[in-house]
């Protein structure tokens, strides 16, 4: 017997779900892979991953099962019993509501703009339910990796080494309710890392980039940056801890601000939680939290950073609610001029804080309307430091969404608008909220890879931007 297809799983677990409600989520994803070190390719690969979540509600209290063994009506069986069970010993849930049917997209009233986007994407998502997986294969290596040869020759003439990791995902989801609503999504996903080293102290540096197909990933151009910098490290200076005038750019900036984003629940403002809590209570919407004109924001049907266009919650959280599975997404201002305008809100949130729906989207975008490129900010910089990235990012304190991390490949001193050396690491302690208002100057917007963060968020569009005063608040041995 062949095995089930992904909608046929969807389609048999609802037909058999015993429960007063169910979900069903199933995931096919394949995936390709390159690495290099010293000059040369040692490894690529490919994968292929099936997985099917059942969420099985009775009452108002639910459970939630995965797998990724389901290839047939038995192994479908157990895994519905096994969620029905754990939904019957469950207390009732927080967020519970209705499942969301093919009338999804009226549930969502109050959200910013993208009304006709995110109904034409919905009835694709529908109207494709039944067709199978899309997936990727190496040949979306093709030029890359040719470009990749003529660097590592060049590589190996200057004396230089080069490491690195290529990756491409491309992940189609069949997400049904027993309320009647069938939607389909393939989301591609891909990043290349590299590292640059040569034998000077200092000589190591870190680019990152995402891309949806790496069309738009250029060897030739990564290579002169990378040798760029590399050429900054042939002097070295120790400084020690302090505050000084730093640029951070698009990558830095993007560690910092997507966990902003991933600590910016309603409800946890709301009981008074997280550095977007109002003093008093209540939260800090409508409350000024940079200069005039920032915007951020998450825009599913951005063309540049297309990501899924409807929830997809395998569990609830303060961020995410298992019952608000394929509801719409659509534009959501988080920030307008500056201002702060609304925090991550489930239906069941939303509804306790008479704020719209604005659920998480897999995107983050910031723009200061600033023009300068990174090299013009450091042309006019007297004496600084310019960041390559972030590490070993960690809390230390909710409240102030305090956080702790390395600098890494690559500090450099900036003297009367040049680079002259590369300096010491540091750990640095900073909250990204509390940066917004002490931002100087804003760079242009460009796409970009969170560092730290890669392996989860990817989709990412940032400025470079100035600090006066940055907390390098101890030298790090890290080198």
């Amino acid at each position: 017997m062949s095995p089930l297809r992904s909608h046929e799983v969807v389609e048999q677990a609802l037909a058999s779900s015993r429960a007063d409600g169910c979900v069903v989520i199933a995931d096919e994803s394949s995936t390709v892979n390159l690495r290099w070190a010293n000059n040369t390719l040692t490894t690529n690969g490919a994968a292929r991953d099936r997985s099917v979540t059942v969420i099985s509600v009775v009452g108002r209290a639910f459970g939630v099962r995965s797998a990724s063994d389901v290839t047939d009506g038995d192994a479908l069986t157990k895994l519905l019993r096994l969620s029905e069970a754990d939904a019957r010993e469950a207390e009732n849930a927080d967020d519970y509501a209705e499942l969301l049917g093919p009338d999804a997209g009226s549930t969502q009233a109050g959200s910013s703009g993208g009304t006709a986007a995110a109904a034409r994407a919905a009835a694709e998502a529908a109207a494709t339910f039944t067709d199978p997986a899309q997936r990727t294969s190496t040949g979306v290596f093709a030029e890359f990796a040719r470009d990749l040869g003529d660097a590592f020759d060049a590589a190996r003439a200057d004396g230089r080494r080069l490491f690195g990791f290529a990756q491409h995902e491309l992940t189609t989801t069949w997400l049904g309710t027993s309320a009647g609503l069938r939607l389909r999504h393939s989301q591609p996903a891909g990043s290349v890392e590299w590292n640059a080293k040569s034998a000077t102290p200092g000589g190591s540096v870190w680019h990152g980039q995402s891309t949806h197909d790496f069309t738009d990933v250029s060897v030739p151009d990564t290579d002169v940056l990378l040798r760029q910098r590399l050429a900054w490290a042939a002097r070295s200076v120790d400084l020690p801890a302090g505050r000084y005038e730093t640029l951070l750019p698009p990558s830095a900036v993007a560690d910092l601000l997507s966990y902003a984003y991933w600590s910016a629940a309603g409800r946890d403002a709301a009981e008074g939680r997280t550095v977007f809590s109002q003093a008093g209570g209540g939260t800090r919407i409508g409350q000024p939290l940079g200069p005039p004109g920032l915007r951020l924001f998450s825009d599913p049907f951005d063309p540049e950073l297309l990501a899924t266009p409807f929830v997809i919650a395998t569990s609830s959280s303060a961020t995410s609610s298992v019952f608000d599975n394929g509801l719409p997404l659509r534009r959501t201002d988080w920030i307008t001029d500056g201002t702060l305008t609304a925090l991550l809100q489930t239906r069941a949130s939303a509804r306790a804080s008479a704020q719209a729906v604005t659920p998480f989207i897999d995107n983050l975008t910031l723009d200061g309307g600033g023009t300068a490129s990174l090299d013009e900010m450091i042309s006019k910089t007297s004496r600084g430091l310019l960041l390559t990235c972030l590490w070993y990012i960690r809390e230390v304190d909710p409240r102030l969404l305090l956080l702790t991390g390395l600098t890494r490949d690559g500090v450099y001193l900036i003297e009367d608008g040049e680079v002259t050396g590369t300096v010491n690491n540091f750990r640095f302690n900073e909250s990204p909220v509390d940066l917004l208002g002490r931002l100087t100057e804003v760079g242009t917007t460009v796409r970009t890879l969170p560092r730290e963060w890669a392996d989860w968020f990817t989709l990412a569009r940032m400025p470079a931007v100035r600090i006066p005063d940055f907390n390098m608040s101890s030298v790090s041995p890290a080198s």
